[in-house]
């Protein structure tokens, strides 16, 4: 299926160094960049955002990507799951932790820490919020506040990420076929069928 919002040819000075940068990242122009081209301040504003959130340090890298990959499994955003098996590969994560993800809460392979993590994204993405005392409590013991705050912000941009890409129909460009990891058989239900089921 294409975007609902068709794709841009992304011109000029900045497109042409867009186009080499993504295709010597990743291979190939990433969609919601063909498709935000058609407003370059929301896509300079989003860009500038991500760049700003690598900056983040108060929280162990594989926990926020293991939480964007559970919102955009819950919110159906095929995009952003296939390009987290990618980044999971091509940042030494545990591929068999990044591969679980969609169906953390039957999978032993995380540990408490990561479990909270994992179910903290989802409430945070259930509409409306379903985060608890208890699970809230649990993670600022672990992470403290500073931690807490970024986790959270951090889930919130994914929310951005995943309900633009799933809105405007941008779907898997094949980032994870170069992987070793198997899309889960949830996952691939939930980003064909664009729905998320509430926890």
């Amino acid at each position: 299926m294409a975007p609902r919002v068709p794709k841009a040819q992304l011109t000029g000075l900045t497109g042409r160094v867009i186009k080499l940068m993504s295709r010597k990242m990743l291979g190939k122009v990433a969609e919601p960049v063909e498709v935000a081209w058609h407003n370059r301040k929301v896509l300079r504003t989003a860009m500038s955002l991500e760049t700003k959130l690598k900056k983040w340090d108060a929280v162990e890298e594989s926990l926020k990507s293991f939480a964007h990959m559970a919102v955009a499994a819950q919110v159906g955003c095929g995009w952003c799951l296939d390009f987290g098996y990618f980044k999971a590969q091509n940042e030494n994560l545990d591929l068999a932790k990044a591969s679980q993800v969609p169906r953390w809460r039957e999978s032993d392979v995380f540990t408490p820490l990561e479990r909270d993590v994992l179910e903290y994204a989802e409430a945070m993405t259930n509409t409306p919020p379903t985060v608890t005392d208890g699970l809230s409590a649990r993670l600022l013991e672990r992470l403290g506040p500073g931690g807490m705050v970024e986790l959270t912000g951090y889930i919130a941009f994914a929310n951005l990420v995943t309900r633009n890409n799933a809105a405007l129909g941008i779907e898997s460009q094949g980032f994870s076929d170069s992987c070793e990891i198997p899309l889960t058989e949830v996952a691939q239900r939930r980003a064909s069928s664009g729905t998320a089921s509430a926890s």
